[in-house]
């Protein structure tokens, strides 16, 4: 992607569907709102490997009743396509221009096609020579989904931005898949007594609406929002006798203008609006945040949630510029220009948008909402929003990830304990799962997107990055996740980027590793029984993976504690194939086997029998 271009978007309405004809360029062509469609739908194979790259979305939405208006420019590098195909549904459309020429188009089964070579009746040119062009949408209508208007929990009213998966066609022409990434600028004009967040820094102050700008400088159907001035008193706080400074009229809108500098994932560019207190919670990766408006070098972390709302959020998002810290010491520069905690109308728990992290309304405002998902959505900030899945079937390096290192930051702030008793948590709840018979990266994919939410990406992947830390050592495993995010920040990746840089950190062959545990389903099931032997001098342990016949026979690492303060050191042996290596721990002796079998029996010498013999007692190993 080509950074820093300036572009001109306008922020849209969201979508559906749709239909219409496609006259000659000269022509004025509409097409209406069509039908809604569903969300979620996944891409026919191919669709999105096409050659237009768009670079950058400026956006222009006007903000205060159900139905929109809104205004998108997006700057394309052609590639030499001789058309611009764009994700947009359940929105109509009032023209379409290519670098200032009206164009024709066509507009139907969620697919707004954009011909970029083409001959108008006052201009003869090859846009798809071009180096860019920008093609700029106008349109409305009411949103079907993706953008979220309506009261929110308390009854005061809001928009807010929805995107994930793919639902930002339902407001935004656009392509709508995380292999496109890019920056994007946002013009919202929002009712007085609003506050707008969005994706990047905030570029101008808010000012008054321009009478003349899209949608008018007044909004219909939103009354005053709780906290507004009274309709004769001054909105400035001067004194109630003093006369007022060309007071707004009834419903005025003020603009908010915010803007990226860096690209991002389709799902994650994102506008909220609504009545918000806003409260900054200190400072954080200072001198370590490339992007930073600021002159310190640091950004801010903040909290946006309703007035109703502040002191849980205070409670619940106080260590955020801590968790900021730690990921930035652990993975790599802050990748944003801001961090704002958000509270929203999202569907979800927890939404990592890019630097405008979006939480539910209701885990807020009834106090549910806790610190691990706040450690999971910052998490993100690096692993998705940043460093993103080039293909939704491999999600886990969005998802696995962000569980992983989400956990890590207990373990660091709160200790092992903290630590192993979240991923102890995620390993139930994936072995009790319906998703174990699954691969994590399954090349047929999902039948609807949704259903990428599940134990396999989350709590699955976060235990095969585990793993690979317990197989390789926190030097290694650290080391490779640097890597792994220097080679993809703002860019994207698939699983075989991220096995390549972990056999060049660690120069060794992983192929047997990442085979096993992403690209086949399930998880070894353990029993094992112990016994000595005739002469007392050894104890016989035999390991049987008891899984599914259908399910590989996994290769691993365990480690055998043998519990007894009278039980010695000795060198293990493997009656098949297999290493082991030995170590003292208080009261006990541990040992390091390799199992590779279905059933696998190992020696080892001791000078008196244990108490018992417990496999991977410290919890290294995703088993049932």
């Amino acid at each position: 992607m080509r950074l820093g271009l300036r572009l001109r978007l306008v922020l849209a309405a969201f979508a559906p569907a749709a239909c219409g004809p496609a006259p000659s360029p000269s022509a004025a062509q509409s097409a209406p709102e069509p039908p809604p469609v569903k969300a979620g739908v996944p891409a026919e194979p191919g669709e999105y490997e096409i050659a237009p790259d768009v670079l950058h979305y400026e956006i222009e939405l006007a903000l205060g009743a159900p139905e929109i208006e809104a205004r998108a420019t997006l700057s394309v590098r052609p590639n030499g396509a001789d058309e611009l195909p764009l994700d947009l549904v359940g929105l109509g459309i009032r023209s379409v221009h290519v670098d200032g020429v009206p164009s024709a188009f066509a507009y139907a089964d969620g697919k707004l096609t954009v011909p970029l070579d083409w001959s108008g009746e006052s201009d003869a040119r090859d846009f798809a020579a071009l180096d860019s062009v920008h093609v700029a949408v106008a349109y409305h209508g009411t949103p079907d989904d993706g953008l979220i208007i309506r009261p929110n929990v308390h009854g005061f009213p809001t928009a807010f931005v929805d995107n994930w998966p793919n639902r930002a066609r339902f407001w935004l022409p656009s392509v709508d898949h995380p292999s496109d990434k890019a920056t994007a600028s946002f013009t919202v004009h929002a009712p007085n007594g609003w506050q707008v967040i969005a994706n990047g820094a905030q570029v101008a102050a808010p000012a008054p609406t321009a009478p003349d700008a899209l949608g008018g400088a007044t909004t219909r159907g939103v009354g005053p929002p709780t906290g507004a001035p009274a309709e004769n008193a001054p909105a400035d706080g001067s004194p109630a006798d003093a006369p007022p400074a060309d007071p707004a009229p009834p419903n005025a809108k003020t603009t908010w203008r915010w803007a990226t500098t860096v690209p991002h994932p389709t799902y994650t560019l994102v506008a909220g609006a609504a009545e918000f207190a806003v409260e900054s919670l200190g400072r954080a990766a200072c001198g370590d945040a490339p992007v930073s408006p600021a002159a310190d070098g640091c950004i801010d972390v903040s909290y946006w949630v309703y007035p109703q709302d502040t002191a849980f959020a205070g409670q619940v998002f106080r260590r955020a510029p801590e968790m900021v810290d730690y990921f930035t010491a652990v993975i790599g520069p802050y990748p944003f220009e801001k961090l704002a905690n958000v509270q929203s109308a999202t569907r979800f728990g927890g939404m990592e948008n890019s630097s405008a992290i979006f939480y539910s309304e209701e885990a807020i405002a009834s106090g549910r909402l806790g610190e691990g998902t706040v450690s999971h959505e910052i998490a993100h900030q690096w692993f998705g929003d940043s460093a993103t899945e080039r293909e939704w079937n491999h999600l886990w390096l969005s998802e696995g990830f962000a569980t992983y290192f989400g956990a890590l930051f207990f373990e660091a702030a709160d200790g092992a304990d903290s630590f192993r008793a979240r991923m102890e948590r995620s390993r139930q709840g994936y072995v009790e799962s319906d998703d174990v018979g699954r691969p994590i990266v399954d090349p047929a994919g999902p039948d609807n997107l949704f259903d990428l939410l599940n134990r396999n990406n989350y709590a699955k992947g976060a235990w095969v990055l585990h793993m690979l830390r317990g197989l390789l050592g926190d030097e290694t495993f650290f080391r490779a996740i640097r890597s792994y995010y220097a080679q993809h920040v703002y860019g994207t990746a698939l699983t075989a980027d991220l096995q390549r840089v972990f056999e060049e950190d660690s120069g060794r062959s992983l192929d047997w590793f990442f085979e096993q545990w992403v690209r086949q389903p399930g998880h070894p099931v353990l029993e094992h029984e112990w016994e000595a032997s005739e002469d007392g001098t050894e104890v016989i342990l035999t390991v049987v993976q008891t899984q599914s016949p259908e399910w590989p026979t996994f290769r691993f690492p365990l480690e055998v504690e043998f519990a007894g303060s009278a039980v010695s050191l000795g060198s293990a042996t493997a009656a098949s194939h297999g290493t082991a290596t030995g170590s003292a721990v208080a009261g006990s002796r541990r040992e390091r086997v390799e199992v590779r079998e279905r059933t696998h029996t190992f020696r080892f010498p001791v000078e008196a029998l244990p108490e018992a013999v417990v496999l991977d007692p410290d919890g290294w190993l995703l088993k049932g």
